[in-house]
């Protein structure tokens, strides 16, 4: 193996322009979907919380005015311990992919995959070159060392990874910065794993640049609201702020930031955290149970990736049995046969079970 070869568990290809990385969970269940269980959307259960609708039912005696966002970032630099400067507040992570495709001017770019496909689909519509780099089942979806060539100097990894659901260690993600290297990591679901104790929110003394990306959306029920920030070196915010629209965050987005980053809410989200992997543990237990069905990896988020053979056929008996589930193969690096299934409580899980028993008898 040269020093730029991937490792064993790992390989890199030019990405061929399939599948299709506009398809997201929110498809499952939209249209025809009306009245399934939604297993193939990642956002936590009954959320917003009352006192989170309350805060944001209260921005509408403000509307006339501009959004003003100096309150919000100061409060999410305040919680990852950064200056303000190291804060941009966007519309939705979606949007900082976006900013990161247009601003940035990358020679050789790895997306670590399977992973979110929006990363590479925004590297792709601005017009860059992109490599693939995709991890293993057989080695759980880990990242292992020198899966990532050395001369990729904008690597995009996301921790802990949707669909795989696998936490990398911060350790090991912290190895692949490099002088001379943007490293840009989609935190999305850190929120997600009790401590957050993979997350490189807080790092500011890495090599090269170190970027990451959070979202509100998942723990907190704001997908509709689209609100989510950037972290990272103050002059690589400066320009991403350049590259936005005035006023990109609403004001009742930006009083979400900000109530979301208090300590009371931490400790709400942390204690979500710790539920969620009871939940998660006791849907594992239930899928052991069917032998065709296997989880690779140790899952460490909301959400489980399985493979298990037919599955395409398996989601559309699902759907007939009332649930709707994310389909894998849009995902580089799988295919038919994977299923992404959201954790959600013991009883909606056991009914799941019991129909996924009945889809697999066909």
């Amino acid at each position: 193996m040269t020093p730029h070869s991937p490792a064993e568990g790992a390989r890199t290809e030019d990405a061929p322009g399939e599948p299709d990385l506009r398809h997201h969970g929110d498809a499952e269940v939209r249209a025809d979907g009306a009245g399934l269980v939604d297993l193939a959307v990642n956002v936590r259960t009954g959320t917003p919380p009352d006192w989170l609708r309350a805060r944001l039912a209260a921005t509408l005696a403000d509307l006339a005015a501009y959004p003003d966002g100096a309150a919000a970032r100061a409060a999410v630099a305040e919680r990852h311990g950064r200056p303000v400067a190291e804060v941009l507040l966007t519309s939705g992570a979606a949007e900082a992919f976006v900013l990161l495709a247009r601003v940035l001017t990358p020679r050789h770019i790895v997306v670590v995959h399977p992973q979110f496909t929006e990363p590479e689909a925004a590297l792709r519509d601005a017009g860059h070159s992109v490599r693939r780099v995709l991890l293993s089942a057989a080695e759980g979806f880990r990242l292992t060392e020198g899966a990532v060539p050395e001369e990729a100097d904008l690597v995009v990894l996301g921790n802990p990874t949707n669909p795989t659901s696998v936490l990398h260690p911060a350790a090991t993600v912290a190895a692949l910065a490099r002088p001379g290297r943007t490293l840009v990591i989609d935190e999305a679901f850190m929120d997600t794993v009790p401590g957050e104790r993979a997350s490189l929110a807080g790092a500011r003394d890495l090599p090269g640049r170190v970027v990451v990306l959070r979202s509100l959306t998942k723990t907190w029920g704001l997908a509709g609201l689209r609100i989510g920030y950037v972290l990272g070196p103050a002059p690589l915010i400066a320009e991403l702020a350049a590259a936005q629209p005035l006023w990109p965050v609403s004001t009742p987005a930006l009083v979400a930031a900000e109530a979301c980053s208090a300590p009371a809410a931490l400790a709400e989200a942390e204690e979500a955290a710790q539920e969620l992997a009871l939940r998660r543990d006791h849907l594992l237990k239930g899928l052991a149970a069917f032998p065709a069905v296997r989880v690779h990896g140790e899952p460490a988020a909301s959400f489980l990736l399985v493979e298990l053979p037919g599955a395409d056929a398996v989601r559309a008996r699902l759907r007939a049995l009332g649930f709707a589930v994310r389909r894998g193969d849009t995902f580089p690096g799988l295919g038919p046969d994977w299923l992404r299934i959201a954790v959600r409580d013991e009883p909606t899980t056991d009914r799941f079970l019991t129909a996924l028993a009945q889809a697999l008898d066909g």
